[in-house]
């Protein structure tokens, strides 16, 4: 990580995504807690997580777009834009509005779907191709180790001040991300556009991703978790309910205990990948969910729940670095914004099903069963992509140690090549 962190550019990049991930971390589970809150009820908080991911029907139009701009200036709008969303929440007040929360979130869903799309272009443009799992284990640190701390900052904000504090610090903490950006000095080639029919130019991500039988697997063997990933979202409010019998905040301090295990996770995760591959980090990704779910089906027990949940926050950085390090090092520059977004609705399409489905089963079905069902398919999944782990050698993962670069254009090109 230190050698990655010595490159100025990704330095600049780094502390920019630092404020809008802090931000992120606060809001997400927040929204739940405060949803949770005003209405009781475990499946109108789930349906937050819902209005969050239903967005990514339009994932692929959001790529499209992406790819015709320079990623840097893209990702600054986006930022501003995940500002100027959240204002409304300041008219929440009771829950005869509380379509506004949900509204913020499907517009926040959008915003998520945009930044993913450039960032993981411009990530190329600083980085060279050798040093991507290092870039995206560092900055999976930071966004693990943020849930050390911030989801009991949001909750303790919307305890102590309401839900006007989350929305403050949401704004500023995305407009100092766009600032911090702005100052990022780094050479980028016009986009190219290719004269194709629109539809053919929009899935051009989906050909891309389908035709590396490496990304293919570890994109369809997540899919297959993450069609129960999603029942999570209602499942362990109820866990947390029904099981701990705890208040709805306390879900932030188990986040901020996973949070621990995606601190580590994230500075072990380029070290895993250089041994077992992209395929096989994951692979172990997915597996190291399965402890949390199994214990909560089986022990309703807050001391058996915090180890599973510091294994669950190893799986996270690992399943994440891997996918996106194996996006950036195959897609092509000019076809990284719809490959990407084409890897984000193949992957939350199914969680956004899962959730309206989580939402309304756990009013109607036992959480244990649910949590016994997920630690079964996840696990099938898991089992899948591990089998194909040689279809990514450790070799292609590992990193070179000259890249101490101090030129920022010389950088851009270098990664660009």
């Amino acid at each position: 990580m230190r050698t990655v962190l010595r490159r100025p550019a990704f330095r600049l990049l780094f502390a920019g995504l630092f404020f809008s991930m802090t931000a992120e971390s606060v809001l997400l589970l927040a929204l739940g807690i405060w949803v949770k809150d005003m209405t009781g009820s475990d499946s109108l908080a789930g349906a937050t997580f819902f209005a969050l991911v239903a967005p990514i029907v339009l994932a692929p139009f959001i790529g499209f777009v992406a790819d015709r701009y320079q990623r840097r200036p893209f990702l600054i709008a986006t930022n501003i834009f995940s500002a100027v969303i959240l204002a409304p929440l300041y008219l929440v007040h009771d829950r005869g509005t509380l379509w506004i929360i949900y509204a913020v979130a499907a517009a926040y869903g959008l915003s998520f779907i945009a930044v993913g799309a450039a960032l993981n272009g411009l990530i190329k443009e600083v980085i060279p191709v050798e040093l991507l799992a290092e870039a995206n284990g560092a900055l999976q640190t930071v966004k693990q180790g943020l849930r050390l701390f911030a989801p009991l900052l949001g909750a303790g904000l919307y305890t102590a001040f309401g839900g006007w504090a989350l929305a403050s610090l949401g704004i500023v903490g995305f407009l100092i991300a766009a600032g911090v950006i702005t100052a990022l000095r780094v050479h980028e080639d016009q986009p190219v556009r290719t004269e194709q029919r629109w539809m053919s130019e929009v899935t051009a991500g989906v050909r891309q991703l389908f035709g590396q039988p490496g990304l293919r697997l570890a994109v369809l063997g997540t899919t297959l978790a993450i069609l129960v990933f999603g029942l999570g979202e209602s499942v362990f409010f109820a866990f947390n309910d029904q099981g701990l019998h705890k208040p709805a905040a306390f879900l932030g301090v188990l986040i901020s205990v996973q949070g621990v295990g995606g601190l580590l996770g994230g500075l072990t995760a380029a070290a895993v990948m250089r041994r077992v591959g992209e395929v096989g980090t994951v692979a172990a990704g997915l597996m190291l969910f399965v402890p949390m779910y199994f214990v909560g089906a089986v022990y309703q027990n807050v001391w058996a729940a915090f180890p599973a949940m510091v294994l669950c926050g190893f799986g996270l950085p690992y399943l994440i670095v891997g996918l996106q390090t194996l996006l950036q090092r195959t897609t092509p520059a000019e076809l990284m914004g719809r490959t990407s977004a084409a890897m984000d609705a193949l992957i939350s399409g199914p969680q956004a099903l899962s959730i309206g489905a989580g939402a309304i089963l756990v009013g109607i079905v036992d959480y244990r069963i649910l949590l016994g069902v997920m630690a079964l398919v996840v696990s099938i999944a898991g089992i899948w992509v591990w089998a194909g782990r040689r279809l990514t050698p450790p070799a292609a993962a590992t990193p070179t140690q000259s890249t101490d670069e101090p030129a920022l254009v010389t950088e851009g090109r270098a990664s660009a090549g």
